[in-house]
C-alpha cells in the first residue's frame, strides 16, 4: 500500500505531462500552423524557419530547446526538472512530426478567428496539464516559469513577455494580421493554462470590523460552517482597540455573509477581496500537488 502511494504520484505526473505535451501538438497542427498563427518560443521559431527552409517543425523543437533545458537545469530543479521536461519536450516534437503524417495540412477550418481561440484554448489546456504535472514544455515555458518562480509574475505575464519578440519577428513574415491574432492566442492560452493548472479556485475574503465580533462570528460559524479568526486591531483615529474578523468564503457565499453582518450589527466595517486559492479544512486539502 505504502509503495503505491508513492508510486500514483509519480505516474500521475507524467500522464498529465504525456496528455498535455498530445494536446499542444494537435493545436499546433490543426489551429496554429495551418493560420500561420506563430505563439512564441522555439516553436514560433520553428515555424519560421520551417516556412524558409521546409526543415521538420518538431526536429528543430528539440534542438532549440537544448540551451534552455540546460538553463532550466539550473534553475528549477535540476535532474528532477530535467526528466520531466525531456519527456514533455520529446513526446511533443515527435507528435508534431507525427501528427504531419495524418492530420490535414490545412487544419479543420480558414477562419484565422476560430483557429487562434481553439488554438488558445487547447494548447493552454495542454500547458496546463503539463504544470500540474510538475513539468514544463520545455522552450519558452521554461524561462516563464523562471519569471514565475523567482519574480512571482503570472503564468500570462511570462508568456508575453518571453514570447513578444517571435510573435514581433513573425509579423513581418507572415503579416501583422497574424501577429496581432498570434498575440491573442498567447494570451488566452495563458488564462486557459492558468485555470487548468489551478482550477476554478479563486475565493473571497473578508475582514470585518464590528462592535459585535463575537456574535457575528457565531453566526458565521453556525450559519454558513466557515471558520472565523479574530485579529487585534487599533483604531488610528480613535485609539480604540478594536477585534477584527477575518474569513474565507466562496463567492456564492458572499451575499449571505453581507447579510448575516448587516443583521447583527448594520455599522460594521467590511472589506471583500479576492485570494488566489484557500487550501485546508473547508476548501481544497493541502497536497503535494497543491500550486
Amino acid at each position: 500500500m505504502k509503495n503505491k502511494k508513492k508510486i500514483w504520484p509519480v505516474l500521475r505526473d507524467y500522464l498529465l505531462i504525456l496528455a498535455g505535451a498530445v494536446l499542444q501538438a494537435i493545436s499546433l497542427r490543426i489551429f496554429l500552423l495551418p493560420a500561420k498563427l506563430a505563439s512564441g518560443g522555439v516553436t514560433g521559431t520553428s515555424m519560421l524557419i520551417n516556412h524558409f527552409t521546409g526543415w521538420p517543425i518538431g526536429t528543430m523543437v528539440l534542438i532549440g530547446n537544448i540551451p534552455l533545458f540546460l538553463l532550466g537545469w539550473r534553475f528549477l530543479g535540476g535532474k528532477r526538472f530535467a526528466t520531466k521536461t525531456a519527456v514533455a519536450v520529446v513526446v511533443y516534437a515527435l507528435c508534431v512530426d507525427i501528427f504531419a503524417l495524418f492530420l490535414p495540412a490545412n487544419g479543420l477550418t480558414d477562419d484565422i478567428v476560430l483557429n487562434s481561440l481553439y488554438g488558445a484554448v487547447v494548447s493552454g489546456i495542454g500547458y496546463g496539464l503539463v504544470y500540474r504535472g510538475q513539468g514544463t514544455s520545455g522552450g519558452s515555458d521554461i524561462l516563464a516559469r523562471i519569471l514565475n518562480n523567482w519574480r512571482n509574475i503570472s503564468v500570462s505575464q511570462s508568456y508575453l513577455m518571453v514570447d513578444g519578440l517571435v510573435i514581433l519577428t513573425a509579423g513581418f513574415v507572415f503579416g501583422p494580421k497574424q501577429a496581432l491574432y498570434a498575440l491573442i492566442t498567447l494570451y488566452v492560452s495563458g488564462i486557459v493554462a492558468e485555470t487548468t493548472m489551478e482550477g476554478s479556485s479563486v475565493v473571497r475574503t473578508a475582514m470585518i470590523v464590528t462592535s459585535q465580533p463575537e456574535q457575528v462570528a457565531g453566526q458565521i460559524m453556525e450559519v454558513m460552517s466557515r471558520g472565523v479568526t479574530m485579529l487585534s486591531g487599533k483604531g488610528a483615529y480613535s485609539g480604540e482597540e478594536r477585534c477584527i474578523l477575518y474569513c474565507v468564503v466562496i463567492r456564492s457565499e458572499v451575499a449571505q455573509l453581507k447579510s448575516i453582518i448587516h443583521e447583527i450589527d448594520p455599522q460594521a466595517f467590511m472589506v471583500i477581496g479576492q485570494a488566489h486559492e484557500a487550501l485546508g479544512e473547508g476548501f481544497k486539502p493541502l497536497t503535494r500537488g497543491s500550486n
